[in-house]
Parts: structure tokens; sequence; C-alpha cells
């Protein structure tokens, strides 16, 4: 599909071996034979005719070093950055015609499969969140009252009423004044919060979610940091919550970032018991 089997990379003369020592010798400026050799993992012999090959068209100068005649240094010619930058040029016209067939979701998708083949093969990948959180987009309102039914349905047996509850919620919810944040891992969602005009001095934290898979990445704690940043740059004072008991893990969250109950009392969810529960805190005070 990228054109590697061709015998001429990108509908030039040069094969993907000779394109990717031209890669090499453009971003390294001037390199060491020894050490072009043993970056590619090639046959000394194979380069050396690669070498030989671009001399000939002009596209590489090569010498001796001064420190060490055993050595030898090899650059790009101008007519050689030339060929580079049109080889590279086209590469990238291609891969984007190829991206172009994708959706947003679908490059996303395609970009953390691709780092996911390089971590599970071995190649050191720099240090990064595990999680990006991100705003709302189309299609996240959705998922938010899928992943709510479904996961509180299979998890505690709440029924549709609960689905249809969080329904409401997200129907009402107006995001030129309220804000909320999806989370992702490997380019999957992974969570959810909200953060929701109360009346003018209050905000009202709704709708924490974080999938099973998930739990253990300080995922929560990181959507409800987020929530409480943003109520109180919008200048509140207050910020609530409603919540029940057998939500362990939430519970646990809410209490570290500053929570305290309020009130509490008994409710009934698809037949199942359950103990209602209100939570606060002040936002004059950083935490």
């Amino acid at each position: 599909m990228i054109g590697a089997l061709q015998v001429g990379l990108l509908d030039s003369p040069y094969s993907l071996t000779e394109a990717r020592v031209l890669f090499e010798l453009a971003h390294a400026g001037r390199m060491e034979t020894g050490e072009l050799r043993g970056l590619l993992d090639l046959d000394a012999g194979y380069l050396s005719r690669i070498l030989a090959r671009f001399e000939t068209d002009g596209l590489v100068t090569r010498e001796r070093s001064a420190s060490d005649a055993r050595r030898q240094l090899v650059q790009l010619s101008p007519a050689g950055a030339e060929v580079f930058s049109g080889l590279d040029r086209r590469s990238a016209e291609e891969i984007g015609r190829l991206l172009s067939r994708l959706t947003e979701e679908d490059q996303e998708r395609l970009v953390s499969g691709m780092a996911a083949i390089r971590s599970l093969l071995g190649e050191e990948a720099p240090a990064r969140e595990p999680y990006v959180i991100r705003a709302p987009r189309t299609g996240d309102l959705g998922w938010v009252v899928y992943r709510h039914g479904v996961l509180y349905g299979s998890e505690y047996g709440w029924g549709t009423d609960f689905e249809r509850l969080v329904s409401r919620i997200v129907g009402d919810l107006d995001l030129t004044r309220d804000a909320g944040w999806i989370a992702e891992v490997d380019g999957q969602r992974a969570g959810c919060v909200f953060c929701v005009r109360q009346d003018d001095t209050t905000a009202k934290l709704r709708m924490l979610l974080v999938e099973p898979s998930a739990r253990g990445l300080g995922l929560g704690r990181r959507l409800v940091e987020e929530c409480l940043r943003h109520a109180r740059a919008e200048g509140y004072k207050r910020i609530e919550l409603w919540t029940r008991d057998c939500l362990v893990g939430a519970r646990r969250i809410y209490e570290k970032a500053g929570f305290e109950l309020d009130s509490e009392e008994p409710g009934l969810e698809n037949g199942i018991e359950v103990t209602e529960q209100m939570w606060s805190r002040d936002l004059q005070a950083t935490s």
C-alpha cells in the first residue's frame, strides 16, 4: 500500500533502502560510514555500493576524517538534498491521501494501533501520561448515555430508568455554559465528567464515569481535578454532586478531592434499594 515493494520508491529510481540512507544523511548532516552502517544494520559491501552509486549521481560527497584517516565521512550534496526533499514531499503527499479516506476518529485509532505495535515489539517510547483528556466532540454525548446504561446495569443491576435519567441530564446540558471532559486511553473513550451550572455561585459535578479497563490509572481523580479547576476559573463559590453509597471508588475520589457528605436518604433503583448521597465542597480554598 505504501509502495515499499516497488522497484523504485515513490516513482523514483531509488529503492527503499537507498531512500532511507538519504533520509539519515539529510537529518544528520554528516556521518561516518561506520555509524551509518550500524544505524541501518546494513552489510558493509552493500552500503559501499549504495554510496558509490550516489557519488556517481552527484548526490553525496565523501572524505577521510581529519582525526582518523581510517574513517570516512559522507554527506549529501546540494543535489542530494534536493532529491531527498522531493522524496520527502511525495511521501507526505502519499500518506496524506491514505489518511484522507479515514475519519478523524479512525485516524486516531490508526495512530493508537501503531503506538501499540511499537510498544509490544519493544521499541522505547517517550514517557507520557497513559491517557488524554479532551473536550467533548460529536458522538461523545451519546456514548456517555450508552456507557452509563451498560456499566451501571451490569455492575449494579440498575435498569433503563437510570439510563433515561442520564439521558435527561445530557439533554439539559448547555455546552456554551456547562463544560465536559472525555478521557481517552489508546485512542478509545475511557471516562467522562461534566461541570454543570446550578446557579450563579454553585456548580454541580455530574456523570463521572471511568471504564473498568482504565481503572487504576488515576483517571477518575484527574477528571475531578479538571472539573474543580474549571469551576474555580468560572468564579463558582461552591460545587455539589449527587452519588450513591455503593459507588465506593467514586466516593473515595470525592473525599480525597475535599468533598464532604451533606446528606443521605434511602432510594430505589430498578427495585434495588440504594442510599442517595449529596456531597459538596467550598471552592474558595485551593486544593
